[in-house]
């Protein structure tokens, strides 16, 4: 009995504090509805006078970043200007109208002061409370100045006056221009959503929350949210933090540009990765449009098509990994023209290159040879495919970016599979594969055989916390042996070194890679003259670092002979390393510290400050250690030097030995007019050293040179002649 009594006591209490809670919400609901108020407006009569209504407030939009943390992308505000003209008190609202025309027309110019103040003085007879003042957006930076006018203080309340509106929208910004737009992205200007590139391919996380609350439907179709009234905030999307370096990024760009241009090439692409980790520090893509190069595709991620001769790497591996050759066995290629199955297949070099070996069929990239040693595989097609798939090329690589093409390696279940497709295959012809692909390939075996997946976001976070962060993935199985990744590295340098890319060749380091020439399939049929060039590589040799793509797509030029890969793409590529070797002194030997010289006399010094001197006598090993502070001259005692201060300002200093530059400082410091002759070094002055200052104080200095003085001299004089 007592426990239903405990039962019911509790439910009582419950029920009625839940009945207090709810009196309460009402309560208050009526008090914000009947009797709070916001700038002198009961919310009622706000309600019912003007638009309000509950709308949707868009979450401020995430940055994207660079690898050092530069914005990529950025939302800035921007700000329509208005005014609810009924608020300012009426003598003050008279007083001050006038200037605040003016202040506007001066700003927009778009109208008079009259026509500004006529504009607000209406709106305020037919009471309207909110007048838009103009359409043009206005920066963070013009706000702040406009805040310093009347209407728009923040200290309006004070002075009557008040009313002034910033009415903020925001804006993408992307502080280095077109820089790596394609890969960045842009949004849909309809839909404020990310419509390409990593705007696309990160939306939900970029985006944000919207939020729910109050807005007031202003003139000109602005809503103005109503800070009190949300009901739910929004929640600010949030950053991205890529893998792109800005530099290598700008050399990119500008290395493809000057290859394009060099060869009016309809479009191309540059892709530099780092080999252990796959971070991708550089995505460049243009393309020719309306006279200009402009980046509007991505070349890399989804251009696919045949790959040409790049292909011969993977060909070459699964020979070796099968032992169906040797480095060093001869090939006979003959004349360079064989004739497989009615197909004629020729080498690029007329007359061909004869009797050969396999590692010569490789650096020559000789359709021949690779026909010649792949005889082996014309029977067993299926163990050839086999080594593909092994190898990875037939799946997407998986880089976070929407858009990737699909990549297609046939096999003889695949339509249009025939007996002449292994031939094909092998020289990289009837394939789809995007320059990223190939690159993630030559990327592994210069990573002595370890895939890596290409990466190009490493961080998601909200602000310094970090939500999410993506690992390098390293497949645990290499794609071949430790023996044939050492033959075909070899088989990379000797491109370099002896072969198709030998023209490129740098003095500085050494880089291995592969050119490739295929010709472009057009309506059905292969056109001779029309070519899709690469090359892709890795450098330094000896230790890779960074692995590189270069695509010219379709050069022209009078000798089509000159539209190979080893002529167009290879120099790309070599103008990029460059500039990477160059700007990354880490790839450089460290440079032996040699040792210090001979203890040195510091006779030679005349004057000057005496840290300067204290300075150079440590680095260059000498005796001359100032003792004293500030502008100091040697005199000799004996076998000694002892250094006297010129700082003491009641004394004429010693300008002896002195440069002009720096016997005008002591001077001017002590109010001397100067005069002097000649140029060069202070050999003697008027008023002698140690004296008392002078009055007036005037003195000239005799310099060491009596020619005509230089232009520094020159301004130097007019500046003391005329008194300053």
């Amino acid at each position: 009995m007592n426990v239903k009594k405990a039962i019911l006591r509790r439910a009582t209490i419950a029920s009625v504090a839940i009945c207090v809670f709810a009196i309460a919400i009402i309560g208050q609901l009526v008090k914000v509805q009947f009797f709070r108020s916001q700038d002198g407006t009961l919310w009622k009569e706000r309600i019912t006078q003007s638009h309000i209504r509950r709308d949707t407030l868009r979450a401020t939009r995430g940055n994207i970043y660079s690898s050092n943390g530069s914005f990529l992308a950025t939302s800035l505000p921007y700000y329509y200007v208005g005014i609810d003209p009924l608020i300012a008190k009426t003598d003050s609202f008279n007083k001050k109208i006038d200037s605040l025309g003016l202040l506007l027309a001066q700003k927009f110019g778009d109208r008079s002061r009259d026509e500004y103040a006529y504009m607000i003085r209406k709106a305020r007879e037919n009471e309207r409370q909110y007048l838009l003042l103009n359409r043009k957006k206005i920066t963070y930076q013009e706000r702040m100045e406009m805040q310093k006018w009347p209407f728009f203080r923040r200290d309006r309340s004070k002075s009557g006056l008040g009313g002034g509106k910033f009415d903020a929208v925001y804006q993408r910004y992307h502080p280095y221009g077109r820089m790596a737009l394609r890969t960045v992205g842009y949004l849909n200007p309809e839909t404020a959503k990310g419509f390409v590139g990593l705007e696309s391919s990160f939306q939900k996380e970029l985006a944000g929350k919207n939020g729910v609350g109050l807005v007031e439907a202003l003139s000109g179709g602005v809503r103005m949210p109503i800070e009190d009234g949300s009901d739910i905030k929004p929640e600010p999307g949030l950053d991205i933090y890529t893998t792109i370096d800005v530099n290598f990024q700008d050399m990119a760009e500008t290395a493809l540009l000057h290859g394009l241009e060099k060869y009016e090439a309809e479009q191309g692409c540059l892709v530099v990765m780092e080999v252990e980790t796959g971070e991708i520090r550089a995505m460049a893509n243009l393309t020719f449009r309306n006279g200009k190069y402009v980046e509007n595709f991505n070349h890399a991620l989804a251009g696919g098509t045949d790959p040409g001769s790049t292909f011969k790497l993977p060909t070459m591996v699964a020979l070796l990994e099968e032992k169906m050759i040797r480095p060093e066995q001869m090939v006979h290629t003959g004349g360079g023209v064989v004739s497989y199955y009615g197909r004629r297949i020729s080498d690029a070099k007329r007359g061909g290159h004869g009797s050969i070996t396999a590692q010569q069929v490789f650096e020559k990239s000789s359709n021949v040879g690779v026909h010649m040693l792949m005889s082996g595989f014309y029977n067993r097609p299926d163990t050839y495919c086999r080594y593909m798939r092994r190898f990875k090329l037939d799946k997407p690589i998986g880089l976070r970016l929407n858009g990737e093409t699909k990549p297609v390696v046939p096999n003889p279940q695949s339509p249009g599979w025939s007996r002449l497709s292994l031939n094909s295959m092998a020289i990289g012809y009837e394939l789809k594969l995007t320059p990223l692909q190939m690159l993630t390939f030559y990327n592994a075996i210069a990573n002595d055989g370890k895939w890596v997946q290409p990466m190009l976001v490493k961080q998601v976070r909200r602000a310094n916390e970090v939500v999410k962060e993506y690992e390098p993935f390293v497949s645990q199985e290499p794609l071949c042996s430790q023996k044939t990744i050492r033959i075909v590295k070899n088989m990379l340098e000797g491109v370099v070194e002896r072969g198709t890319a030998k023209k490129s060749k740098s003095p500085y380091y050494r880089f291995a890679g592969k050119t490739g020439t295929a010709q472009k399939l057009i309506n059905g049929r292969y056109q001779v003259g029309k070519y899709y060039t690469s090359f892709i590589g890795y450098f330094p040799a000896e230790k890779p670092k960074y692995s590189i793509c270069v695509v010219v797509d379709s050069p022209h030029g009078a000798n089509i002979d000159l539209l190979y890969g080893g002529s167009v793409s290879a120099p790309v590529f070599r103008e990029i390393a460059d500039r990477i070797f160059a700007y990354d002194v880490r790839m450089h030997r460290p440079v032996a510290i040699a040792s210090k010289p001979a203890r040195q006399s510091g006779d030679g010094i005349k004057a000057g400050f005496a840290d300067d001197i204290r300075t150079i006598s440590t680095e260059l090993n000498m005796d001359a250690q100032p003792n004293a502070e500030g502008w100091v001259t040697p005199e000799k005692q004996g076998s000694k030097t002892q250094w006297v201060s010129q700082t003491a300002r009641e004394k004429v200093p010693d300008l002896r030995g002195m440069t002009l530059r720096d016997a005008l400082h002591l001077l001017e410091n002590r109010g001397f007019r100067v005069r002097f002759e000649g140029y060069g070094k202070v050999i003697d002055q008027s008023v002698p050293p140690g004296d008392p200052l002078p009055s007036p104080r005037k003195i000239t200095l005799t310099l060491r040179q009596a020619a005509k003085p230089d232009t520094l001299v020159v301004a130097l004089n007019k500046k003391n002649q005329s008194g300053r």
